[in-house]
């Protein structure tokens, strides 16, 4: 018997489900790109972006995935054969770092572990001994959907001020803007970058970067600006020029709907919502978790994402968890990937979530885990409807 006739759940950590809203935005001829309302458009998108970012430094918009967005915030920064030091807590900031090698410069890595968070000490004490300051530009992850940690990037910019170190601060959010605070100038953070396609609630194809007056200075003498990433080229006055070409017409509109959608929700509700709603799924993967069959990646708490939950699963075999899901209920849920691939599975939920999604998710979860035979704690979903109706009665 199946019960996967209905709309899919796609609970993965990115992309993510696009509200009907967003896509209806995009039914719609094109339009003109050099004059009208789409030059007004992406007046709105430039001014409404730093609010989510929470700066008053300069956005750019790119059509990109991530990817994109990292390559543009080195860039437009760095020199060839400059430093850079990678902070290690999953697979993303790595890739940052890949990346960034590629384009010419020198990447250090800080070794970190898949279950925690950087450690701010060892990011003071690795910046206080590069007295000659060779290190140009610290990165970090956010939120890595790898490994499902969330870093404290207010606590990593104090580490790097106590060694009085003048790097550049570089934060990748792309899977934790709109889902989890992020107070880019009251941090000190000089660079910021995100996708569309995960809590912004839009298709992929779009990539953002904010950047503050000292990143905008150290642009005036990188070197490794190409055309196409290039700021001072995205500042001119002709519109194309803010999308080095033909802008994507299409994504635009979805992007502005999406973009209604979350500042109308408010920036603090959201929040509030995908931190209930991740209590919640962590509250029932820690009810399961008593039969030993399975554990949350991120050992504490504090450091555990509200956009993607990481389970480890030794006790079963996750993909043919993953694809009992499927198959049988039209749920999808990712596989781990990186160090720990093949090792337990990812559940998203940011974006475009409530509480219908998580709990039916949770609930064709726990339905798999009976269907399968797998030992685990009775009472997950349970768990977390009392965790959401907990939270719903704690004070503001």
């Amino acid at each position: 018997m199946t019960l996967a006739s209905g709309r899919e759940f796609l609970m993965i950590p990115g992309p993510t489900t696009v509200p009907d809203e967003v896509l209806r935005a995009m039914h719609r001829p094109a339009i003109d790109i050099y004059t009208g309302s789409l030059v007004g458009l992406t007046d709105s998108l430039l001014a409404d972006l730093p609010k989510v970012f929470g700066t008053t430094g300069k956005a750019f918009l790119y059509a990109a995935n991530g990817h994109g967005a990292w390559e543009a915030a080195v860039t437009n920064t760095l020199s060839r054969g400059d430093r850079v030091l990678v902070l290690d807590s999953g697979r993303f900031a790595r890739g940052w770092g890949e990346m960034a090698k590629m384009t010419g410069l020198e990447v250090e890595v800080l070794p970190g572990d898949w279950r925690r968070a950087v450690d701010p000490a060892a990011v003071t004490a690795r910046l206080a001994a590069d007295t000659a300051h060779e290190i140009k530009a610290v990165l970090v992850v956010q939120v890595d959907t790898a490994s499902g940690v969330l870093n404290d990037i207010a606590a990593l910019r104090k580490a790097i001020d106590a060694a009085g170190h003048p790097a550049l601060f570089m934060v990748d959010t792309i899977a934790s803007l709109g889902c989890v605070p992020y107070k880019m100038d009251e941090w000190g953070v000089d660079v910021t970058v995100t996708g569309a396609q995960k809590g912004l609630m839009t298709p992929p194809g779009l990539a953002f970067v904010a950047a503050n007056a000292r990143a905008l200075a150290a642009h005036e003498t990188a070197d490794l600006k190409t055309f196409y990433w290039d700021w001072t080229f995205r500042q001119g006055s002709e519109h194309y020029q803010k999308y080095c070409g033909t802008p994507p017409e299409h994504l635009l509109f979805a992007f502005r709907q999406a973009l209604d959608l979350l500042l109308g929700e408010g920036l603090d509700a959201a929040h509030r919502r995908h931190a209930l709603l991740a209590a919640a799924v962590r509250a029932c993967v820690t009810k399961w978790a008593e039969g030993g069959a399975m554990e949350l990646n991120i050992l504490e708490e504090a450091q555990r994402s509200n956009s993607v939950t990481v389970v480890l699963t030794p006790g079963l075999d996750p993909a043919a968890l993953r694809r009992w899901c499927q198959e049988t209920c039209n749920v999808t849920v990712g596989g781990t990937i990186g160090e720990i691939a093949g090792q337990g599975i990812r559940i998203g939920h940011m974006g475009h979530v409530n509480a219908p999604t998580v709990l039916g998710t949770l609930g064709v979860l726990e339905l798999a885990l009976k269907a399968l035979g797998v030992p685990h704690g009775a009472g997950g979903v349970q768990a977390a409807v009392e965790c959401l109706s907990a939270g719903l009665t704690e004070p503001r």
